[in-house]
């Protein structure tokens, strides 16, 4: 009750402005990366993924010294069009991949939910913490904390934002100066950004709120992916990037050094990026293989090593601005993968929540 209450007092913020702006239309086919068997291909596994290749590349290859027979097709998608693709396949009763990556972990919950994913069990499974493992079916296999990135050359070590209360204090102090200055997800175009957003304003109404109205009247530029924000930072058309994953925060960091890394101090949203097997994948034993190698011990030291750079229980990389512990402190807040997520997918919610968030960012808002 209380949850729900502190989710209806952000959705009602700006619900006296104008109303939302129709959706971006958005391609529905995912780009394709095929890495060839190092051997003679024996089996191809097909992996549907929201998740920049880049970060899987590292994965794909070390598991292909382990499977040298195995030739991986990886199409990356945006979220939202993940999701629809794979609620339409699984509706349909088409198959679609042998597995789905994404880090819009409550759409895979809501198709598990849905019938579309078989569940898996394993002595790795058994490895998963509780709140990264729903029925078996959904597993968790990244740990990466919602971060603040900045340009250390354009913003002043005075401005830099350490909470979510200071950038909204930073906007209300300096409003012009960052003036389109600040990014972040378009929560109508991706899945991620919406499921950090809910959370957000779940986790802390009231900072939410005010931050919203900060971020409403320095005119944030909203942007569909985490690629596309942070490539606006380092070119210089944006100063400060809000709710990037850490994951491709710290990658875009260690190519540009200009671009620092920040851990709220008040809270940080932690995500793990969801695994799923698709109830029809045509080759589900391979897709359990991968699986179980994603959640293995050598698995996670190569995500931690070259990958997604954060895990649960060692320090924070070098040069992240934040606690050495992210659980032991408190401030990491892990996003339970399970039930309590299909309220961030229930339509109503969806719509409503959407419509307000849009609302505030209009152009021809009053």
């Amino acid at each position: 009750m209380i949850a729900r209450y502190a989710l209806r007092s952000v959705l009602l913020l700006g619900a006296s402005l104008l109303a939302a702006r129709a959706l971006p239309a958005f391609a529905l086919e995912g780009e394709q990366t095929v890495f060839p068997a190092i051997a003679t291909e024996q089996v191809r596994l097909v992996i549907n993924g929201a998740t920049d290749v880049d970060a899987m590349k590292p994965l794909i290859l070390d598991f292909q010294q382990i499977a040298p027979e195995v030739t991986v097709e990886f199409n990356d998608y945006v979220t939202n069009d993940l999701f629809r693709e794979a609620e339409n396949a699984c509706l349909s009763r088409t198959p679609y991949g042998d597995l789905l990556l994404s880090s819009s972990v409550d759409q895979l919950v809501k198709l598990a939910n849905d019938g579309c994913a078989q569940d898996h069990r394993s002595p790795e499974t058994e490895r998963v913490a509780d709140w990264a493992n729903w029925r078996d079916e959904v597993f968790g296999f990244t740990f990466e904390p919602a971060v603040i990135v900045y340009d250390g050359k354009r913003v002043p070590p005075e401005d830099v934002p350490r909470s979510h209360v200071e950038i909204a204090e930073l906007l209300r102090a300096k409003p012009d100066v960052y003036r389109n200055r600040i990014g972040t997800y378009d929560v109508r175009a991706s899945g991620i950004g919406y499921l950090l957003a809910f959370h957000d304003a779940l986790q802390a109404p009231t900072t939410y709120g005010r931050l919203l109205e900060s971020f409403s009247r320095a005119d944030v530029v909203t942007r569909c992916c985490n690629s596309e924000v942070l490539g606006e930072i380092a070119n210089g058309r944006l100063r400060i990037a809000y709710n990037v994953l850490g994951s491709y925060a710290y990658a875009a960091s260690r190519r540009n050094a200009d671009l620092r890394v920040v851990i709220p101090r008040d809270y940080a949203l932690i995500l793990s990026r969801g695994a799923l097997i698709p109830e029809l994948a045509p080759n589900p034993d391979l897709a359990k293989r991968f699986l179980d190698y994603l959640l293995s011990q050598r698995g996670q030291k190569v995500a931690r090593e070259k990958a997604f750079f954060f895990s649960e229980g060692t320090p924070l990389p070098p040069d992240v601005d934040g606690p050495m512990s992210l659980i032991e402190s408190g401030i990491g807040r892990p996003i339970r993968i399970g039930p309590a997520l299909l309220a961030a997918q229930d339509q109503a919610t969806r719509d409503r929540f959407i419509a307000n968030w849009s609302s505030l960012f209009s152009p021809n808002k009053p």
